[in-house]
Parts: C-alpha cells; structure tokens; sequence
C-alpha cells in the first residue's frame, strides 16, 4: 500500500529528501501541543512568502505587457485563502493532517484555514528541501491550472456595484464584522449591504479578499429570480415604517 506521504510526493511531483519536513508541514499546533513537537506554523511562514515571491515572478514573465494594477490584482486572486485550501485538497492534505483530538472533534480537517495553512507548510518544506528552483516548479504546475479559472479573476465587488447602482440607485457598503488569527494568518469576516439589508457575507486573508467573496455571495443572491422584486419590497415596507 502507498503510503500518505509518497501519495502526497506523487500528486505535488516532488520527493523529498528529508521526509520530516513533511511530517511537520502537515503538522497542526492542536497535535504539536499534546505531543510536544514542532507544527506547521514556521513552515507555513515561510511558505507564504515563497508563494508571494514565485507568483509575482511568474506573472511577470507571463504577462509582459499587463499594468503594475493588472500584475497586483492577478495575485491577490491567486494567493487567496480560498485558493490554497482547493490546491490543498488536490493535495490530499485534507486527509492526511496531523490533528489534535480537539481540532479533530471540531471539524479542523475540513477547515479552510487549516488547509490554506497546510498548503503554505507544504510550499515552504518544499523550500528547504530542494532549494527556490523545486518550490518554483512545484507552485507553476498550480498556477498554470489558475490561469485557465476565468472566474478567478472576476472583479465581483465592481460587477455588485454596477449590478445595485443599475437596480436599486443606490451603492453597496462594506463592514469588517470580525477578525481572528495570529498577525501571519488573520482571517477577515465581511459584510455587505444596501442600505440596511444584508446582501451576502464572505471571508479573507484580507480585507479585499473577503470583501470579494461577499460580494460574489451578494451577486449570487441578487441574479436569483425574483430577487430584485422581493428586496424592493422589503426596502420599501422599511421605509414606510420609518427603518
């Protein structure tokens, strides 16, 4: 039987030389608390950065004659929360997570921030087992993939806001409702709404990342048959009770 981590080595296309960095890439802090050993979070630190760096210079290169703003919007789509738990499950990293009986119990397998952060370890022991070039080529054969996702690069906030100003005369507005995480993995709650209504709520890394997502929650809600009529009314019953 093929075991996880050559399972795992099989599906990223690298092999590694020392094999426990892998053990710790898949590592989760719950696991490294109760057995006393090192998690995935120095790896994951790591890892994001290694991730940043490839992908700026990979759009570079790809993309010649694309603007600064372009290149920037391009990887804030790419280096996404969202993005990295898919890669992370392609991975099979979601079945071979190193949990503690709490994180286990609670549902930390399928947690996107337990993934997103698994994959960064991944990418970062990648690293340092076989230096820039294996990382580069490794996080290529995923953005290559990326590049064929046409809904990845959707500006959902501007395609919301013209969508409401065409509707309703009126423009969304967005509010951070929580942050939580340490400084190196935050994790951002978004809300937005047309005047007192909440059209869709999403989460990021940042800021723009989850303001994204609930704008995309939001056009999903509104593109739905009768949905304009329904919110009309409801603007208008509140109006008329004085809300």
């Amino acid at each position: 039987m093929i075991g996880f981590k050559t399972m795992i080595e099989k599906k990223l296309g690298y092999e590694f030389k020392n094999k426990d960095l892998l053990r710790t890439a898949l590592t989760h802090s719950s696991y490294a608390n109760e057995m006393s050993v090192e998690s995935y979070e120095r790896l994951e630190f790591l890892g994001d950065a290694v991730l940043g760096c490839v992908v700026a210079r990979f759009l570079y290169d790809r993309f010649p004659k694309a603007s600064e703003g372009k290149l920037s919007k391009m990887k804030s789509a790419i280096v996404s929360r969202v993005n990295f738990a898919r890669f992370a499950r392609e991975l099979g990293i979601d079945k071979e997570l190193i949990l503690g009986r709490g994180e286990e119990l609670t549902g930390g397998r399928e947690r996107e921030s337990n993934l997103a952060a698994g994959f960064e370890a991944l990418i970062g022991a990648v690293y340092l087992d076989g230096g820039y070039r294996k990382a580069f080529q490794v996080i290529s054969r995923f953005l290559k993939r990326c590049l064929d996702d046409k809904e990845l690069f959707t500006d959902y906030k501007t395609k919301l806001q013209e969508l409401v100003q065409k509707r309703f005369r009126s423009v969304p507005k967005y509010r951070v409702v929580l942050e939580e995480g340490p400084p190196h993995n935050k994790c951002f709650y978004v809300e937005v709404r047309v005047g007192k209504r909440v059209l869709g709520r999403g989460s990021g890394r940042n800021k723009k990342e989850a303001e994204q997502s609930a704008a995309k929650e939001g056009l999903e809600k509104l593109e739905l048959p009768g949905s304009s009529k329904a919110f009309m009314y409801t603007r208008k019953r509140k109006a008329q009770s004085g809300l």
